[in-house]
């Protein structure tokens, strides 16, 4: 990859501006009806960023899966609403005019956009690049330094230390501190009572940092303010976690893609035209003059007031009403309607179904209603649960009633994220079968890459409805340190208006069902829905039930015993400085390191030339100078201190504590490879090649006197780059069960499998992986502790020895630019945008879409055989009425737990139908292997 070029850079958090111009600008419709308030603000911000011809332009967007903060924090950013349906619907529109106007995006699975922002940003100061980012967000002040500012569009001004020590009295080194004292209730971040913006520049212009604060308490005017302080000294460090930006998440440093390219013209003012903008395709068909330079202030529009552009043609003050709604929605709340009801279910043979609860935890939740739905336009609610004096059907009763109906498989139950209803019924000791589809799954197989595949935005795209809002029921929740009402429960609500809103979402859900699974069969998805996802729902409510065991007094002792680490390793930093110092202080840890150690810099954070001392920057220098400790020693102490602040110390606050275990939920429409995901908390992250990450899973235990069971497929993602190339080489290896790293290491060197060395197998196996999710020269030589010239003959030597791996990939590339998709085994689907796949793209050149486009093949075809895995796992333990269940699908493992007498059955069991969709259901042309391990708990298990 070419080095970048000097200049500037700007960096855009859209969904910051996005947001911001969809609330400014209303009443704004296409020609067609449609909303195009936010289109059109982020069109002119597009413009405007354009005229400036920056050396580089790029979008930062949220990607939907959940981050780490989620595990840290629960309430973290949970108050926020849903994204508005007019702005949802906008969104993928905003994504085709930036691929017109040659605008790259980026988005990190598991990280925020801000996180992705802050990685390009470092990066970009490290090169001499100018960044501004466009951003509304003040976590982003962090990143400011002599090279990266903010720009705000709406002022046209810039940011940066000047400013900021003028707003908050602090050096961008402070904000994190800053804003974990005073908190920040757009995020839900809780800060310290009674701390506010001046008061915690006073601390910390007294103080320095919230460590040397937290250490100095006493010294802090004011009892009240020192009692809160000491009160609030977890929670501060918690905020800490969650505020601080992550400068490095995996994002390729692709600045080639990333310089700014020439717009489609033909392409973007003809979707200017179909949206309304007459202005701007006018500017787009011959007066590009008019945008070339930057407007005033004045001549951009009036913010927070209706807009008109150019011509009143251009925006429609009302917007056309939707297709007229009809729909009839019965209030059953007395035995006489339950008795006619009754008689009307008992004909059906589909139906569609809701539950409205007390609570959005499934366990914890009882339930307030049922809705149900087998014609359009018309749905039933049966009142359980509600306000005093309100007529009612008996809960307990009701339910008994219903019981045959839901646990007969002889009819079919659809509903809108089904499971959640599941394990409702479940907790109440119910057990559905017949589920026959859910519209948000089915969406996602039909459009895997797209972020949201709710009900409210599903109803909108497809019926043109807008449904009811929960927030017009219960209200919305108050944000943190609030005098607001609190929120209702459902049950508090008067019962005919939880039935108008519960028979909506049966009656939505009935209908969205048949029209989406209608579109699953000409694209070739109906089969992997029928026979895969939709029983696999099943399954995974099994396991969210199910839950695994936490011992909590085990990772209470982890985090003392990390407390401890930690103590002691700030006393050797100390002994090898010769003296005390801030340890989160990077000024601090600068003249340490620098000034009095004399350790030779080895990058540059800006222009002033201060050193940096991130995480690769330490480890380098404990690698070329063992004889200095401290590098050595932060990154212990760094590493340490993330563990127990996202793993250690959260965990315990999830476990439910009627059944001592921790229920994560296993997201089925998350991820476009169509992998699952965990959250609450997220299971998948946990580390495993660090003693202290081992002592998590340890705390991960079987039911007391059971076994848990792990069964892992090795290497699988190789098996099947091994079967779509048609190597004959990998192919062997595997088939003879050689060690695959050995083998490569083999044939990359040129000597004997016997004579590869550990460093030998380190290196083949870095590149195996390496080709396989296109990693750069640049990546693999940081990854190695090599030349990057280096790296690239390793990664040249091994497509020479394996060109069979090569050539399928360019033909994965052409297929995709051809049809505009990826398919896996099964018949899973992406889309990408086939401008971005080159035909003249090499290895070393390729870009994020060519690099995700060749993943998905083979990560989606290990979806679909875990998957297939975990169905047929399940239903062999049904079949064969083993007590052992499935507890968690953690990547390509899954882990179980069974009674001592069980444990070898299930353990074949396990491996037969792991191993059995090579032949059955996918005709693998290499063999599968299991490693299968039993134990205690999560760590200490052994092979068998």
């Amino acid at each position: 990859m070419a080095s970048p070029s000097r200049g500037r850079m700007y960096l855009i958090d859209a969904h910051s501006l996005i947001y911001q111009v969809f609330h400014a600008i209303q009443d704004m419709t296409s020609p067609t009806g449609l909303p195009v308030n936010a289109l059109f603000g982020f069109a002119r911000d597009l413009l405007l960023l354009r005229a400036k011809k920056p050396e580089y332009l790029l979008c930062a967007f949220d990607v939907g899966e959940p981050t780490n903060r989620t595990s840290v924090s629960k309430e973290y950013k949970a108050h926020r609403a849903p994204m508005p349906d007019d702005l949802r619907a906008q969104l993928p529109l905003i994504h085709d005019m930036l691929r017109a106007m040659g605008v790259p995006e980026i988005g990190v699975p598991g990280y925020e956009a801000d996180d992705a922002i802050a990685t390009v940003a470092r990066a970009a100061s490290a090169q001499g690049i100018d960044v501004f980012i466009c951003t509304s967000d003040k976590d982003c002040r962090q990143l400011i330094d002599d090279r990266v500012r903010l720009y705000s569009l709406r002022k046209r001004s810039e940011y940066g230390r000047a400013e900021l020590q003028k707003d908050w009295g602090i050096t961008p080194e402070q904000v994190v501190d800053f804003q974990s004292l005073v908190g920040d209730s757009v995020d839900n971040v809780q800060g310290v009572p009674g701390i506010g913006e001046k008061t915690a520049s006073a601390l910390l212009q007294q103080f320095g940092t919230l460590d040397n604060l937290l250490l100095n308490v006493d010294k802090v005017s004011g009892a009240k303010r020192q009692e809160n302080l000491r009160a609030w000294a977890a929670g501060a460090q918690t905020s800490r976690t969650l505020v601080r930006l992550d400068d490095k998440v995996p994002v390729a440093l692709d600045w080639e893609a990333w310089k700014l390219q020439p717009s489609d013209d033909e392409r973007l003012a003809a979707l200017f035209r179909a949206w309304g903008f007459r202005t701007l395709e006018a500017q787009f068909r011959g007066a590009t003059a008019a945008v070339a330079a930057e407007p005033s202030q004045g001549e951009l529009f009036p913010f927070g007031a209706n807009v008109e552009v150019g011509s009143t043609e251009e925006a429609v003050p009302t917007p056309p009403p939707a297709e007229k709604w009809e729909a009839t929605y019965h209030l059953v709340d007395t035995p006489a309607k339950f008795k006619v009801f009754l008689k009307e279910l008992k004909k059906q043979k589909r139906i569609a179904f809701d539950l409205e609860t007390t609570s959005l935890n499934p366990l914890e939740s009882e339930i307030v209603g049922y809705a149900f739905s087998w014609k359009a336009g018309e749905a039933h609610y049966l009142a359980a649960r509600g306000p005093e004096g309100t007529p009612l059907l008996d809960p307990a009763a009701t339910l008994s009633t219903l019981r045959p109906f839901f646990e007969s498989p002889k009819v079919a139950k659809v509903n809108q994220n089904v499971k959640y209803d599941l394990l409702v019924l479940r907790h109440q000791g119910v057990a559905v079968a017949g589920v026959a589809g859910d519209p948000m799954v089915a969406h996602y197989l039909l459009h895997a890459g797209q972020r949201g595949h709710n009900l409210e935005y599903l109803a909108q795209e497809y019926l043109r409805h807008q449904v009811i809002p929960i927030t017009d029921l219960i209200g919305t929740k108050p944000r943190a340190g609030s005098k607001g009402a609190p929120q209702k429960r459902m049950d508090q609500v008067a019962t005919e208006r939880v039935a108008e809103y519960s028979g909506e979402d049966a009656d939505c859900a009935w209908r969205l069902a048949d029209l989406l699974e209608a579109e699953l069969k000409p694209a070739g998805l109906k089969a992997l829905y029928d026979d895969l996802e939709v029983p696999l729902i099943e399954v995974l409510a099994e396991l969210e039930f199910n839950g695994i065991r936490i011992d909590i007094p085990a990772l209470r002792r982890v985090g003392e015993e990390m407390a401890g680490q930690l103590a002691g390793i700030e006393e050797e930093i100390y002994r090898a400085a010769g003296h005390e110092f801030n340890l989160a202080s990077l000024k601090q840890l600068r003249h340490v390191l620098f000034d009095e150690q004399k350790l030779p810099v080895k990058r540059k954070t800006g222009i002033t030339g201060e050193p940096s001392t991130d995480q690769e920057t330490l480890e380098e220098l404990a690698a070329e100078r063992p004889d200095n400790l401290i590098p050595g020693l932060m990154v212990r102490h760094r590493q340490i201190a993330k563990l127990k602040g996202t793993y250690v110390d959260p965990l315990p606050e999830v476990v439910n504590p009627a059944t001592g275990r921790v229920h994560a939920s296993f997201n089925q429409t998350v991820a476009a490879t169509g992998r699952l995901s965990s959250s609450d908390p997220n299971l998948q992250n946990i580390p495993v090649r660090r003693e202290q990450g081992q002592e998590i899973r340890r705390a991960f235990r079987a039911e007391e006197g059971w076994t848990l069971l792990t069964a892992d497929y090795s290497q699988i993602e190789l098996r099947l780059l091994a079967h779509f190339c048609g190597d004959e080489e990998l192919r062997r290896a595997f088939a003879e069960d050689r060690d695959v790293h050995t083998s490569v290491a083999a044939q990359i060197f040129g000597v004997a499998d016997k004579d590869v060395t550990s460093e030998m197998r380190r290196t083949a196996k870095t590149v195996n992986f390496g080709v396989l999710y296109g990693m750069s020269a640049h990546g693999l030589a940081q990854r190695l502790g090599m030349k990057r010239d280096e790296a690239g003959r390793f990664i040249d030597a091994y497509f020479a020895r394996y060109p069979k791996v090569k050539d399928y990939q360019g033909r994965l590339l052409e297929q995709c630019r051809r049809t505009g998709y990826v398919s896996t085994i099964l018949g899973r689907r992406r889309e990408f945008d086939r401008g971005n796949v080159r035909r003249d793209s090499t290895y070393q050149q390729r870009n994020q879409t060519e690099r995700e486009a060749i993943n998905m093949e083979i990560q989606g075809s290990a979806a679909d055989l875990i998957k297939l895995a975990m169905l047929n796992v399940h239903r062999r333990l049904k079949k064969e009425r083993r007590r052992a269940r499935m507890l968690l699908q953690i990547h390509d493992e899954l882990v179980l737990e069974a009674p001592p007498d069980e444990i070898d059955a299930v353990a074949a069991l396990v491996r037969e139908e792991m191993t059995g969709p090579r032949e059955r259901e996918l005709k693998l042309e290499v063999p599968l292997k299991v490693d299968l391990a039993a134990g205690a708990n999560w760590l200490d298990v052994e092979d068998i």
